[in-house]
């Protein structure tokens, strides 16, 4: 049996969603962030020495980072629904660029604008240069997003790992300048699948 070890309101909604869209039983262990500073219990670092959400297991093997995660179920369960099957294919190799892109790239300017927020005046001198980023990604997705998803009309697991950094940006009304990035999240949101994650995860704020 799949096992998410699932912390609300993070990164592993998406292992939720993705494994209801390969239709695929698994079990929940979830865990809460305190209440005060919004950190992962410690009880996370049993699971893994980094204490971070999600970590996967399966057959006794453990994987932790998203990105990986969305690998390895991909490679395993998916019937070449969710992603090119031609891995020497052009569109296989943009499917790839954007697995990497939504946590090496996208998450970042919503990193520093979280972070530096949290510094009052002293973080000011920072604001131009991060809304500056941020524009500079949200508009290179924009521009990207041709069809219904990133890779054409159809869902693949690219949309599944970008998903979490534009219901980010979205929340904090950082898409208001992009129309088509709104109606993306929305489009994702619809699907069933999608649904059934969001009931059985729990709280998810960015939803």
């Amino acid at each position: 049996m799949i096992k998410v070890h699932h912390l609300n309101n993070s990164r592993s909604q998406r292992i939720l969603w993705l494994l209801e869209e390969l239709g695929q039983d698994y079990e929940i262990v979830k865990y809460q962030r305190d209440a005060v500073t919004s950190l992962a219990p410690p009880e996370l670092e049993k699971i893994h020495p980094l204490g971070k959400s999600p970590v996967l297991e399966d057959d006794g093997l453990i994987i932790h980072e998203t990105g990986a995660i969305v690998e390895f179920l991909v490679n395993k369960y998916d019937d070449g629904s969710l992603a090119p099957t031609d891995r020497s294919s052009i569109l296989y190799t943009r499917y790839s660029e954007w697995l990497h892109y939504a946590e090496g790239s996208a998450m970042l300017p919503l990193l520093l604008r979280l972070y530096v927020s949290r510094l009052g005046d002293a973080g000011a001198p920072l604001h131009p240069r991060i809304s500056s980023e941020f524009k500079n990604h949200f508009s290179y997705v924009s521009k990207s997003l041709k069809d219904d998803y990133l890779l054409g009309n159809e869902l693949s697991a690219a949309d599944v790992m970008m998903s979490f950094p534009l219901e980010a940006a979205n929340r904090a009304g950082g898409l208001k300048d992009f129309s088509n990035l709104q109606e993306y999240v929305a489009r994702f949101q619809a699907r069933d699948a999608y649904k059934i994650a969001l009931e059985k995860g729990g709280k998810y704020d960015f939803a």
